[in-house]
């Protein structure tokens, strides 16, 4: 059964058709790799994944369960939302850290908040923090920061940021980690130290849909490329299939057939 399925999504800001009936599906531990040149709806796709921005038409699938149908309002409901997300882990862009509490802090805060709803948290608030508190130092020390536990965003790189903001989105265990465009704030010599994070969670089987301009890094991580324009899914096959083997020239033509990236 896929962990993901994507039914005739559609999108629309005013007169300005976004999404036009995306369709797609992703098996568990598989990475997708989604392409395409600025505005052709790329991050607005993960948006409405994460339901930060409401489909308009469409159903999203999650584990063989409709988690949002636009045909049914029940799907719909705000006081659900926030459950719904958990299903998904979101990477900004731009980090989005809280500047006032550190690494550590950064990473826990989330399943702090969420653990209170459970309902033996009063009887075992203290183990079931320290528990919060030792998964957010495994996943600190997977990513390479184990000496900046407690630094502040402010007294770290911007790499070195973005490896907390990936194990902030891994702390509530998703089913699917959404990477949207994970270098696009970073200088280029801080690029590889990020790419290479995400690369060792693809060879984890992490199941990913990573949105990126970084065709060489498409090719190397993802099981999978759709390409994306004007809001329409174009091409989506093995890298081998959308840029064809290494030493080929199919990335050149397959740039000319499309929009340069």
């Amino acid at each position: 059964m896929a962990i993901l399925e994507v039914k005739n999504i559609g999108k629309s800001f005013g007169n300005l058709q976004v999404l036009k009936d995306i369709n797609f599906s992703m098996e568990k531990g598989e990475s997708i790799a989604i392409i395409g040149s600025s505005g052709s709806g790329k991050t607005t796709l993960l948006r409405c994944l994460n339901f930060l921005e409401m489909p308009d038409k469409g159903s999203i699938v999650v584990n063989g369960q409709v988690i949002f149908d636009a045909l049914d309002p029940r799907t719909q409901v705000d006081s659900e939302m926030r459950r719904k997300r958990l299903h998904f882990g979101l990477i900004f862009q731009n980090f989005n850290l809280f500047p006032q509490y550190t690494v550590l802090r950064n990473v826990s805060l989330a399943a702090e908040l969420l653990c209170s709803e459970r309902p033996n948290y009063k009887e075992k608030k203290k183990t079931i923090l320290e528990e919060i508190q030792e998964r957010a130092k495994t996943l600190l020390s997977q990513v390479g920061l184990t000496d900046k536990l407690d630094c502040y965003p402010h007294q770290i790189s911007g790499g070195q940021q973005q490896r907390v903001a990936i194990a902030r989105a891994l702390a509530l265990e998703p089913d699917i980690l959404c990477v949207d465009e994970p270098t696009s704030a970073l200088d280029p010599e801080l690029t590889g130290e990020v790419l290479k994070v995400i690369k060792n969670l693809a060879d984890q089987d992490t199941s990913m849909i990573i949105v990126t301009h970084e065709m060489d890094f498409a090719r190397d991580v993802a099981d999978r490329v759709i390409f994306m324009d004007e809001g329409m899914i174009i091409e989506q096959g093995t890298p081998e299939e959308v840029f064809g083997r290494p030493g080929e020239d199919r990335t050149r033509q397959f740039l000319a057939r499309y929009k340069s990236l």
